[in-house]
């Protein structure tokens, strides 16, 4: 067992305005941070997709940090997330960068996020939007180039910047679409050569991505809507925070997903409005 010892950042997100009309380009984190604190534990998927990404992450960046040869290994550290909307994708990226900083700890003496804002980096001007992709990256590269921090890259819904160049060649300005997948796919390499450096990415519509984009993604997971298990695990878990902030009374324990599918009370329509009744009963009096 191993026991890490950690004090949260409480600062919030840095920002800047240099995307386009003043839109902020990117949010900055130091993690760990306040604002993710037992966000893991709080995401219920239907599969152990928790366990495979940090599985996968931990041993990318430790073949990194060893100098394992990547023209015999090859390890892009570039994880696509996927699914329909409201599916915790964002939520499950920041959390995954969050527990690998705490993990890493002895290896880097912090851990940042960098959330690109994808939409802030097209402009309406021709061929400015390589320019602007251009420019957000060199600043990454600069924080990149300190060892000592170790880098997480989110970029969500990344088809906004990666659409599949083949389908852009039909539109009316084809070239600046093709020149901002080039400038994203161009970067991407750029960052592979540092060891400290993780790319964290999701999509609504994984059909319209670029495919040498999808290509570089070494771990592709689906994120569904959550199972019977994953929904009970979510419902019970918020029945407790209303218990421990006081909101509800008798509650008593809430049963274990097995247990309460012995008892029938979660398979029948009965169960759930039985559930509901009881949620019900235990709420106090709105002062």
């Amino acid at each position: 067992m191993q026991v890490a010892c950690f004090a949260l950042d409480r600062q919030g997100a840095a920002s800047d305005d240099e995307g386009e009309e003043g839109c902020p380009s990117h949010r900055e984190w130091i993690l760990p941070n306040e604002e993710f604190e037992g966000q893991w534990e709080t995401l219920y998927y239907e599969t152990c997709i928790k366990q495979r990404l940090l599985r996968y992450a931990t041993s990318a960046l430790r073949f990194s940090m060893q100098g394992v040869d990547p023209g015999l290994i090859s390890w892009n550290r570039v994880v696509l997330l996927h699914g329909p909307p409201g599916t915790g994708k964002t939520s499950l990226c920041k959390a995954l960068a969050q527990k690998l900083s705490i993990r890493l700890m002895p290896q880097f003496s912090q851990g940042i996020l960098i959330e690109v804002n994808a939409h802030s980096l097209f402009s309406k001007w021709f061929s400015e939007s390589g320019k602007l992709i251009g420019r957000l990256f060199a600043k990454i590269q600069e924080v990149v180039e300190d060892a000592s921090s170790l880098v997480f890259v989110l970029i969500d819904e990344v088809e906004s910047l990666t659409a599949a160049r083949k389908s852009a060649v039909g539109g009316s300005e084809p070239t600046d679409a093709i020149r901002a997948v080039n400038a994203i796919l161009t970067q991407l390499d750029a960052l592979k050569r540092h060891p400290n450096v993780m790319v964290l990415t999701t999509s609504n519509i994984t059909e319209a991505i670029d495919v040498a984009f999808v290509d570089r993604a070494d771990i592709r997971a689906y994120i569904g809507p959550p199972n019977l298990e994953a929904r009970y695990a979510i419902l019970a878990s918020c029945l407790s925070e209303l218990d421990r902030a006081g909101i509800v009374r008798d509650m008593g324990s809430i049963p274990g997903f097995s247990h309460a599918l012995r008892l029938g009370t979660v398979m029948d329509e009965g169960g759930a409005e039985g559930l509901a009744d009881h949620v019900a009963r235990c709420l106090g009096p709105i002062s």
